[in-house]
């Protein structure tokens, strides 16, 4: 009794967590050009939060959209390719291509030409994949209908909608979107919101501590006691000289707060995300970088106007809160030889996040700087704790210098992945990495000196210590030339793939199954050599054999986040250990075409589609039995194919997945 309740109440968990998808609606138009000629349009909306692919990508990405029409040349003709509209391009690092695709809204346009009078009706058919940042549907089919207005010479443009839908599918979606809306139960599923609130505050505390560095550079560190010692003598009051200096940091927070607030002005929201990825923009910023490397590394100053900066030293002598403004400003304006190259790095940074990222990256820097200036105002005996100002503070400018030149490099390997030429690939990259942190170890253990140090007669402790650890990191880079993973770095080089050995020099990850032991009957090495069934049957038979649970994945090769869930999640030790020896991995590719035996070809209960390619099959079975479409999704079953456990989708927490995987064997044991 107690495991029949056990399995009723985990049906329930897998009805409440599974749902379906169905993000795109289409609908057409056509347009008169003239007595012959006509665009088609297909016009796709999107979903919030889902996305969908275009038409040209390169081979081995995710499925391309594409669209077919029905006996051309026999009354009319198609004129040139199917065209679309600009969308957003990006650097895919899981498939290493650059990939184009559309949010809220896809416009595709066909000229047609006519070659025959009797033609009121083109039908045409659309083959798409969408994703989110969760899931990705395996690639669907729809039919459209364009129909041509009777009246050829006075219609232009008439709006259809599509005229065969599957209705099944739709109610079961529709249902299934209102229960999960009031209802559902997504364990493992983080939401667009809470990713990116953690993006923003992310980005906040980076900030926070980019301030934090340019409060200890020589052009602000010494206006501390001197700006607080003259809020505190200027002021007829303690009290009084404390709320000065609170004015005084809440205007240096306004004046960089608004900065941040000009670049999303003048740039856009929405915009500044899709600089990440133009050339233009990565080599403009690579030059800039570099230049801020060399102004903090001494070879030069980077300053404002002596004009602006006389003129708004003028009006900080007027006092009152104007005066007080402006002696902010001021601040901003001689310390700009410091803070401009951390504020402009800051500002390429945060901008390619778009949204308000900028606004949010100013004021973690602005608070970090105008921190102190209100507490030592509030606390003048802090002061004698202070350290004195000396040859330290341009050691920090230096290492600022550094640490520019490295991620400058960042900026050039984006363009170079973008053309894909091949110039700056992960070695290259690697290289130059350990030939500038290097040095740097070399700057702090005193063996290089710059234009503006001052002498060194002995290493402080705390700066041989930072020493050390960047010797450490430089030796930590140096494997990464032979292939190792380098996960403390993980985003910054180029991915494994752009790369003069993609598979490194030596033995690594879980190849040592390819070469001890055999595969079983209908089994292969899939994602990190792990072994792997692609068909159900043969899966579950060896799986009873052994007397192991299976874990049936529902993945599709151009699945985005499957991939990042095979080399992220699986890769870890913990993880890998169970998937090979605890459970019978069996991956079901929803987005296979080859095509089933004429004999095993159906139509589906669930849908009402005929189910033609085994990825139509594996598709049809994860709507069936789990009323689920999205990819990733894991299922732990037992022989009898019985949950174990309430499915998973992606989830690229290691110890969440872990735990799952876990929860599953043990309930597989009892």
């Amino acid at each position: 009794m107690k495991k029949i309740i056990i399995i009723v109440l985990l049906l329930f968990s897998a009805s409440m967590f599974a749902q379906m998808y169905n993000p795109v609606k289409w609908s057409t138009s056509v347009e008169k050009v003239s007595d012959k000629e006509y665009i088609l349009k297909a016009q796709a909306k999107i979903q919030s939060g889902w996305h969908l692919y275009g038409q040209y990508i390169e081979e081995g990405g995710p499925s391309r959209t594409a669209f077919t029409f029905k006996n051309p040349n026999k009354n009319f003709e198609l004129i040139g390719k199917t065209t679309e509209e600009k969308g957003h391009e990006v650097v895919d690092k899981i498939f290493d291509m650059k990939i184009k695709y559309f949010e809220d809204k896809a416009l595709f346009t066909q000229k047609i030409k006519f070659t025959s009078d009797n033609i009121s009706n083109i039908e045409g058919e659309v083959e798409f994949m969408v994703c989110d940042d969760s899931n990705c549907l395996p690639p669907t089919s729809e039919e459209l209908a364009f129909k041509i207005p009777t009246e050829k010479k006075l219609a232009t443009t008439e709006e259809t909608a599509i005229v065969k839908e599957d209705s099944t599918i739709a109610k079961t979606e529709e249902k299934a979107v209102v229960q999960t809306e009031e209802k559902a139960i997504k364990p493992v599923v983080s939401s667009p919101k809470k990713g990116e609130s953690r993006g923003l505050l992310t980005i906040f505390i980076l900030a926070f501590l980019s301030g934090f560095a340019a409060l200890l550079t020589p052009c602000v560190f010494p206006m501390i006691p001197m700006t607080v010692s003259y809020f505190t003598k200027q002021s007829k009051t303690k009290a009084a000289g404390i709320r000065n200096a609170m004015i005084y940091g809440f205007s240096i927070v306004i004046i960089y707060v608004l900065l941040g607030s000009i670049v999303t002005a003048i740039f856009g929201a929405d915009s500044l995300n899709a600089l990440s990825t133009n050339v233009w923009f990565n080599l403009i910023f690579f030059i800039l970088l570099v230049v801020f490397a060399c102004s903090f590394l001494g070879a030069f100053e980077i300053m404002l106007p002596n004009a602006l900066a006389n003129k708004v030293d003028s009006q900080a002598d007027k006092g009152g809160l104007i005066g007080i403004f402006f002696m902010a400003l001021a601040l901003a304006i001689v310390s700009f030889s410091c803070t401009g190259p951390i504020v402009g790095t800051l500002l390429v940074e945060v901008a390619s996040k778009g949204g308000i990222a900028p606004i949010v990256g100013m004021l973690g820097f602005s608070i970090a700087i105008a921190l102190p200036f209100s507490l030592f105002a509030a606390f003048p005996g802090w002061l004698n704790a202070l350290p004195k100002s000396g040859g330290w503070l341009n050691t920090v400018k230096v290492v600022l210098g550094f640490l520019e030149l490295a991620l400058a490099f960042k900026f050039l390997s984006n363009a170079d992945l973008v053309l894909q030429l091949h110039w700056l690939e992960r070695e290259v990259f690697l290289a130059i990495w350990i030939a500038v942190f290097g040095m740097l170890a070399f700057y702090l253990f005193g063996k290089i000196t710059l234009p503006h140090d001052s002498p060194l007669n002995h290493i402080s402790v705390g700066r041989l210590g930072f020493g050390l650890i960047v010797l450490s990191f430089t030796i930590y880079l140096i494997p990464g030339l032979w292939g190792a993973p380098l996960k403390l770095i993980s985003g910054f080089p180029p991915p494994m793939q752009y790369s003069e050995s993609p598979n490194g020099l030596g033995v690594s990850g879980n190849s040592e199954l390819k070469i001890t032991g055999s595969l079983p009957e209908g089994a292969e090495h899939g994602p990190q050599n792990i072994i792997t069934f692609h068909d159900y049957d043969k899966g579950m038979e060896y799986a009873k054999k052994v007397g192991k649970p299976v874990l049936l994945d529902f993945t599709g090769y151009a699945c985005v986040n499957c991939r990042k869930m095979e080399e992220l999640v699986w890769s870890d030790p913990k993880v890998l250990g169970v998937l090979n020896n605890d459970v019978v991995l069996i991956s079901l590719y929803v987005d296979d075409k080859k095509e089933l035996p004429e004999s095993e070809q159906y139509v589906s209960e669930t849908t009402g589609k005929k189910i033609k390619t085994i990825g139509n099959k594996w598709s049809d079975l994860q709507i069936k039995t789990y009323k689920a479409n999205a990819q990733p999704f894991y299922v732990i079953v037992d022989h009898n194919s019985a949950n174990l456990t309430v499915p998973s989708a992606y989830n690229p927490n290691i110890e969440e997945y872990y735990g799952w995987l876990q929860s599953g064997i043990k309930s597989f044991k009892k």
